[in-house]
């Protein structure tokens, strides 16, 4: 049987859909299939990769991807993490595809220290990670 295929959309695919991908996969990973894109594909983010780390979860390998319209069209949930590709995700033209949007504020675009950075990028983390955890308890 297959998994329920989860889609995590963001700009750029650098942090947030990034971060919601490797604990989905940590998560939820025997129950769903998981994939992240962005609008377009900025690079993963070396401190999402140091955040995820602190928690046990290494995203190192993950590749920053521009959305596929087949995998958005065969997704079971498509859900977007930013304002900015909430309003210009492409047209899901399959009606069965559920869409979500939960917000974030984007780490990468903290200033301060590096440790006020850094502690923002904790807590976008842990906010991510709460809301997957609601998830996969619900379901929804």
């Amino acid at each position: 049987m297959n998994k329920p295929l989860v889609y995590f959309l963001c700009t750029g695919n650098s942090c947030r859909s990034q971060m919601a991908d490797g604990f989905m996969n940590a998560i939820g990973g025997d129950r769903y299939e998981v994939k992240s894109a962005g609008l377009e594909a900025h690079g993963l983010n070396p401190r999402a990769v140091k955040v995820m780390k602190e928690v046990g979860i290494d995203i190192s390998r993950n590749t920053s991807d521009v959305i596929d319209p087949e995998i958005l069209n065969k997704a079971t949930y498509v859900i977007t993490l930013c304002g900015h590709a909430d309003e210009h995700c492409p047209i899901i033209i399959n009606p069965n595809v559920v869409k979500w949007h939960w917000g974030f504020d984007d780490p990468a675009k903290a200033t301060g220290t590096e440790d006020e950075i850094m502690e923002k990028f904790r807590n976008v983390r842990d906010a991510i990670r709460s809301r997957i955890e609601d998830f996969i308890k619900s379901g929804e």
